[in-house]
């Protein structure tokens, strides 16, 4: 099976559905800046007024009503080794938000893969240092994932609607992943694993595996049971449709390509252990072919752009806020990176639940053109679900907003000349 995709140069779009989104045109404000290097933007489940940003450095600062505040959530800078595509690069709080437990992605002064626990202080926007706990891998319990090269580290963590964490790895760095790690069933990088950390504070591992993992009973193939998914080069952002929200469940994947390809996955709800291919296919194409894939059937995005477009994607979310109007509401932003421009798509299922992206529309110009919108690292999501930013190169994170409203008609006034 093949899903089928539809090109970034291809725009398929109804004339009513033109007319709607060219009447509602998007704008952009500064929420906060002042930020170095920001890579992420996490709404904080216990208070709809403040929000965090991750930056790439080691720091984590808090953000409350679009104030920065002068102390930090946690400062690991004396624990990350930061450049390139290394650092701090992924934080997500528990679904249990009264634990005030988070976990944090890093890159260690080895250059090694950590996924840590922690813990809030008394005070809600910082954390405890002395809570870390690193999570420990395998039969070995090691704290860190070895990481062979300095590049497609990965780094995003993310709970699903299920409850259990999700953790995209990347390849493990080089070009053409040259010992075919995406498609070893023994090794963690080039996947998406998914776990459960709702585990006592004293459990040896921090985490356990869920028992509906597509590999714990054998799935297509024997391997790591922590492993929910093959085949990813450097999942750069993934999210999920929000059921809360009326959204599917379905999980959208930003997979960063090698020369040509760029790509959007799409996994439909609960649908573990699929291939999405890499290093056989890059987006919908043939790529190295030397070796074989794990298992069949490889997995094709709904949606690629190649290098003529941009050269990095950054995933984004399926909108389903109220500020941008109802004519954005199930479209799929994303980004290029490189070339600092932003889309979206409206994504619908099959009859078999298979993800299909249509009506391509690109943003950038009317928001202000690449100069405003900067390098985008990442998107975030506030308590009401409205769209944010993370703008790396401007250091600072944009809120996304819909056409201005039309000023009210006065009534009980009399123009006399």
């Amino acid at each position: 099976m093949r899903v089928r995709y539809l090109a970034v140069t291809t725009v398929v779009i109804g004339a009513c559905a033109i007319a709607i989104l060219a009447q509602s045109r998007l704008r952009i404000r500064v929420y906060a800046s002042g930020f170095t290097s920001p890579v992420a933007f996490i709404q904080d489940p216990r208070d709809r007024n403040v929000q965090f940003v991750v930056e790439q450095g080691g720091r984590i600062r808090a953000v409350r009503s679009g104030t920065v505040l002068t102390t930090d959530f946690l400062d690991l800078r004396n624990a990350v080794l930061a450049g390139g595509e290394r650092g701090l690069l992924g934080m997500a709080f528990a679904p249990d938000a009264q634990s005030g437990r988070f976990l944090v992605n890093f890159t260690d002064r080895a250059g090694n893969t950590v996924v840590a626990r922690f813990r809030r202080s008394s005070d809600p926007v910082v954390a405890d240092p002395a809570s870390r706990f690193d999570l420990r891998w395998g039969p070995n319990g090691s704290p860190t994932i070895a990481q062979p090269f300095s590049n497609h580290n990965g780094g995003h963590l993310l709970f699903g609607p299920d409850g259990f964490l999700y953790i995209g790895l990347g390849d493990g760095g080089a070009g053409d992943d040259p010992d075919h790690r995406a498609q070893d069933p023994n090794e963690l990088l080039g996947k998406m694993l998914r776990i459960d950390v709702n585990v006592a504070d004293n459990h040896p591992a921090g985490y356990q595996v869920p028992t509906s993992n597509p590999f714990v009973s054998g799935g297509p193939i024997a391997a790591r049971p922590e492993i929910w998914a093959f085949g990813l080069r450097n999942p750069w952002r993934y999210t999920f449709d929000d059921p809360a929200r009326g959204g599917s469940g379905a999980m959208l994947i930003g997979d960063v390509g090698q020369n040509v390809w760029e790509e959007i996955d799409y996994e439909p709800p609960n649908r573990g252990g699929r291939n999405y291919g890499w290093r056989l296919r890059e987006g919908a194409h043939a790529h190295v072919t030397s070796r074989p894939a794990a298992y069949q059937p490889l997995i094709d995005p709904i949606q690629e752009y190649n290098h003529s477009v941009g050269q990095s994607v950054t995933g984004g979310y399926v909108y389903r806020g109220r500020l941008l109007g109802s004519a954005y509401v199930g479209r799929y932003f994303f980004a290029d990176f490189v070339q600092s421009r932003l889309w979206s798509i409206a994504v619908t299922a099959n009859a078999q639940g298979e993800g299909q992206a249509s009506g391509l529309m690109e943003h950038t110009a009317e928001l202000g053109g690449q100069s405003e919108i900067g390098n985008i690292s990442s998107f975030g999501l506030d308590a009401d679900g409205e769209l944010y930013i993370v703008s790396y190169s401007r250091g600072a994170v944009l809120s996304l907003t819909g056409p201005l409203a039309a000023p009210p008609v006065p009534s009980g006034l009399r123009i006399i000349r």
